[in-house]
């Protein structure tokens, strides 16, 4: 039928403009001469919307844009990460991890120390855990501006040998800033980073502008707590020898999280919307009853996990990690009675 025959001519012209406009992005931030990426795209954008208007009443205007995105695509999906590039200085180094029965060494932890955001001089040391101390699993969820998009760090709890938090992020060149947009496309290597909560945690709270920073302990038993870490530490491990690309999509922060839950627990992962809008991960867990909540409602339970007052307040304390969660729920006086280790069970402090 000819209203049938319209109808799909003109779906599939949708769909060859979205091909169009990825084609282009792709050339614009890929490109490995940048000189030539504004150009590149531009041309390939006017000839592409050229073609698709002179041969607009036929189908074969329609071949051309889609044979120009399989060209494109395959070229953009060849590119390999690689760990030898000009690193910042807070990504000079990636961390990994031995494992001998219990005992835990990570090595390349990062610990920074800031004097602004931009100002900082980074330490990379060796640590040591017993996988027995481990009790728990925090999370940290950090918002800024839109209340759809968030940034989660995981945080392991050590007891009396502190916390190993692991923030998995692009790894950036020198110069090189977070672009929403480039982070669909070959911009940034993918990141674990282990680290003192001292570091990526009061850099969100003390440091950045506008960055709202949220703490919770979650319901994971120190089995499962345990399980979890390993995976992470076997991640970082591979991206060490194998790197990854980094992709705001498929391969970020909250999708590798619920990867490793879903492997560890040998379960298909639960597919759901806010997995993808991590803005609202912590509504997602408060309703799987994976937060500890103390009979609060979600809204009570966010208001009290809010750190940023009590992180200022305790600045560089080596007692940080236990004043931030002083009076919160999940955190009794018990269980942060413990000395704040200083962390003399470190190693080779390489200076960067």
């Amino acid at each position: 039928m000819l209203w049938l025959r319209r109808i799909g001519f003109a779906l599939a012209t949708i769909f060859a403009l979205l091909f169009t406009a990825w084609a282009a992005a792709a050339l614009y931030f890929d490109l490995p001469v940048s000189r030539l990426r504004t150009s590149a795209t531009v041309l390939y954008f006017i000839v592409t919307l050229a073609i698709l208007w002179f041969f607009r009443r036929r189908h074969l205007g329609l071949v051309f844009p889609l044979v120009g995105f399989a060209i494109v695509a395959v070229w953009s999906f060849s590119l390999k990460p690689s760990n030898s590039r000009d690193w910042r200085s807070d990504n000079a180094k990636t961390s990994y991890a031995d494992v001998y029965g219990q005992q835990v060494t990570i090595h390349d932890l990062r610990n920074c120390n800031y004097r602004t955001e931009q100002n900082y001089t980074c330490d990379w040391e060796t640590r040591f855990y017993n996988l027995e101390a481990l009790r728990g699993i925090d999370i940290f969820v950090t918002w800024w501006g839109s209340p759809w998009i968030a940034h989660p760090i995981v945080s392991f709890d050590f007891g009396d040998e502190g916390h190993v938090a692991l923030s998995i992020e692009t790894r950036n060149v020198m110069g090189q800033g977070y672009s929403a947009v480039g982070g669909f496309f070959r911009q940034y290597t993918l990141a674990y980073i282990a680290s003192d909560e001292r570091d990526v945690v009061r850099l969100r709270t003390n440091y950045r502008k506008d960055e709202e920073v949220y703490l919770f302990r979650t319901k994971a038993k120190p089995s499962l707590a345990r399980a979890i870490f390993m995976h992470y530490m076997e991640r970082a491990n591979s991206l060490r020898v194998h790197p990854e690309w980094y992709n705001a999509l498929t391969n970020n922060c909250t999708t590798n999280i619920a990867i490793s839950v879903a492997e560890v627990r040998n379960m298909r992962m639960r597919l759901d919307w806010r997995i993808l809008l991590n803005g609202k991960m912590d509504e997602m867990m408060y309703e799987r009853g994976e937060l500890v909540t103390g009979g609060l409602s979600l809204p009570q339970l966010k208001e009290q996990a809010h750190i940023n007052t009590a992180a200022r307040s305790a600045d560089d304390s080596f007692d940080f990690s236990r004043l931030i969660r002083l009076g919160r729920i999940g955190f009794d006086e018990e269980s942060l009675a413990f000395e704040a280790p200083a962390h003399p069970i470190h190693e080779n402090r390489d200076h960067q």
